[in-house]
């Protein structure tokens, strides 16, 4: 069984190497890595597009015209996974675009480099099976639970609507205090070095990934306009209860 990795971003590189630990994996980039992922064989891309199992792990923004280039080329019966911070749109997409000799399943592993440095015993992979007419999604479902991870299973819809408060809200979070520059301190309590980590964990991703998540879900949209009546409530509730109006 061929297992390939499409894209070796930051993301596609901890993947590829986390499948390695169990399998033969093949990976390819679409420009020069400065570093190989260990026990991965780096080929060509009509190398891995003769895979078996083939992971996109591409940007979100991107994944639109990486199917179409490669829709045609797929070996028969093989297996397309994503691994998209969203759900809805690739499903959309993959369920347009690839052609009917190929299954499909989407995934969301809700960990990366960072969550996942030390193992991923426990974290959670969305997984959602959209086309299975050879049976692959059973076999692969118990080999995410062999590698200890805990498989969740969900709609596309019900993932990007949880997604856009427990994902959605916590990149965005981090990016606004990302702005604030702000520094480690002797008299910093636990509350303000949980919201270092915060910046720590979503500002070591790319940015492309806080735009695409920001985008391409269709419940981030009303999740920022909530977030600003929040911040909008509060600022008046603070100004409302001003000391200083009083005294003037």
């Amino acid at each position: 069984m061929k297992i390939g990795v499409y894209g070796l971003g930051r993301f596609g590189f901890f993947w590829s190497e986390l499948l390695a630990e169990k399998f033969d994996v093949l990976g390819y980039n679409r420009s020069l890595l400065p570093d190989i992922p260990k026990k991965v064989s780096i080929v060509d891309e009509n190398q891995i597009l003769q895979s078996d199992i083939l992971f996109l792990c591409v940007s979100i923004s991107s994944l639109e015209n990486v199917l179409e280039s490669i829709a045609s080329r797929l070996k028969p019966g093989c297996l397309v996974f994503d691994t998209s911070s969203v759900k809805v749109y690739p499903v959309k997409l993959m369920k347009a675009i690839l052609p009917d000799t190929v299954d499909i399943i989407a995934t969301h592993p809700m960990f990366g480099p960072d969550s996942g440095k030390n193992g991923v015993k426990s974290l959670p992979v969305v997984f959602i099976p959209v086309r299975d007419r050879l049976g692959y999604a059973e076999k692969w479902r118990q080999i995410f639970i062999d590698f200890g991870m805990r498989v969740i299973e969900i709609t596309a819809e019900e993932h990007d609507r949880d997604a856009a408060l427990t994902q959605g809200v916590t990149h965005f979070i981090g990016r606004v205090l990302n702005e604030l520059n702000l520094k480690d301190s002797e008299i910093a309590t636990v509350g303000y070095k949980s919201l270092l980590s915060i910046v720590e964990q979503t500002c070591n991703d790319p940015l492309q990934l806080f735009m695409d998540l920001q985008h391409y879900n269709p419940y981030t949209h009303k999740m920022r306009q909530d977030l600003n009546d929040s911040l909008k409530k509060t600022m008046n509730m603070l100004s409302d209860a001003d000391p200083e109006r009083d005294i003037l």
